[in-house]
């Protein structure tokens, strides 16, 4: 049984999400890890009601999400990683939505989920539609 050629719409479409995610991803995330605490607080105010250490925790695997986005495939070293990278980036979201939810921050889900959605979608599109293959 062939495999069938992935559809080069689908391949566009997703390189265009995870470079817009990288993009989203890897600021917030270096913000997280490199900003001071009281910096950061004054766009979101959960990082001071949590450990510094936690916060720079999700900085690290916001950016860590944001790169496997793109270096795998840019690469072509082991592209298959950047469908692990969207998955892992799918569940920060879901936690962080958790999170925010948990705390009464309801202007802050919907992102939350917007993100973890379109993380997913290139997730279950680099195993479905556009998977990529290097010889």
């Amino acid at each position: 049984m062939s495999k069938q050629a992935p559809s080069k719409g689908w391949h566009i479409a997703l390189w265009v999400l995870q470079v817009i995610l990288a993009l989203a991803f890897g600021m917030a995330g270096f913000m997280k890890l490199t900003a001071p605490i009281a910096e950061l607080a004054k766009q979101m105010p959960w990082t001071t009601e949590v450990p510094a250490g936690l916060v720079r925790f999700i900085g690290g695997a916001e950016l860590a999400g944001a790169l496997g986005l793109i270096v795998p495939m840019l690469t072509r070293i082991r592209p298959s990683l950047t469908g692990l990278a969207a998955s892992g980036l799918t569940l920060v979201m879901v936690l962080a939505a958790g999170f925010h939810l948990i705390r009464g921050e309801v202007t802050m889900i919907a992102p939350s989920l917007v993100l973890g959605a379109l993380a997913c979608l290139v997730a279950w599109g680099r195993a479905k539609k556009a998977p990529v293959y290097f010889n």
